[in-house]
C-alpha cells in the first residue's frame, strides 16, 4: 500500500498492525534531544499538527549525497514526550524502531494515531528514498536537531494501528500458537 504525506485520520484508520506500506512525502524528523526541547519550550515558532515524525539519527553525508545513513532510532526513548505530541501538539504518525510503553499505545488509540518501523540496520537502504533534508529548528543539536525530509517509496511497517493493536505482539502470539504449541 501506497501512502502520500499529509496523512488523514480516515487513511490511517484503514491500516491495521503487520501492513506493509511505502510512504512518500514531506515528514519530520526528532529525535531524544529536539523532542526534550519541544517539551520543554510551549512557545514554538513551528507546528507539528498532522505531522508523521521519524526518529532518525542521520550520519554525515558524502559530497554526492542528501544525508548519509539514516536509519531509525530507538523508539522507546521518546516515550516520556510522546502523549504530549501526540495529543497536545497533534502529531498523527511516527516513525523508528522498537516497542513502545503501555502509554504511548493508549495515546496512540486515543488519537487515532499510528506507528510505523523501520528496520533497524537499513540506514543506507532507507537513505535513498531521502530526496531532501532541512533542518528546520535546533540546528546547534547537529545530528539530533529538528528538520524536514522529503522521502520517495520509503518501506515501513504498521506496529501499532490507530486501534491500539500492537503488532510486536500479535507477531509473538502467533509465533506461540505456530511453532510452539
Amino acid at each position: 500500500m501506497t501512502l502520500n504525506t499529509p496523512f488523514n485520520k480516515a487513511e490511517l484508520s484503514r491500516l491495521k498492525a503487520g501492513d506493509i506500506v511505502e510512504i512518500s512525502g514531506q515528514i519530520i524528523v526528532a529525535r531524544d534531544a529536539a523532542h526534550k526541547r519541544i517539551y520543554q519550550n510551549k512557545n514554538l515558532n513551528f507546528s507539528l499538527k498532522g505531522e508523521c515524525i521519524y526518529y532518525m539519527g542521520p550520519s554525515p553525508a558524502k559530497p554526492d549525497q542528501i544525508i548519509g545513513a539514516a536509519g531509525p532510532t530507538t523508539s522507546s526513548r521518546m516515550d516520556i514526550y510522546t502523549p504530549y505530541m501526540l495529543k497536545t501538539l497533534g502529531v498523527i504518525a511516527m516513525i523508528g524502531k522498537g516497542y513502545r510503553c503501555v502509554d504511548v499505545v493508549k495515546a496512540i488509540k486515543d488519537v487515532g494515531a499510528v506507528y510505523f518501523v523501520a528496520i533497524g540496520g537499513a540506514g543506507a537502504l532507507i537513505s535513498k528514498c531521502i530526496k531532501s533534508y532541512e533542518i528546520l529548528a535546533f540546528a546547534d543539536l547537529g545530528a539530533e536537531a529538528l528538520a524536514k525530509i522529503v522521502v520517495e517509496n520509503m518501506p515501513l511497517i504498521v506496529a501499532i494501528d490507530s486501534k491500539g493493536n500492537d503488532f510486536y505482539k500479535i507477531g509473538q502470539e502467533r509465533f506461540k500458537k505456530e511453532f510452539l504449541s
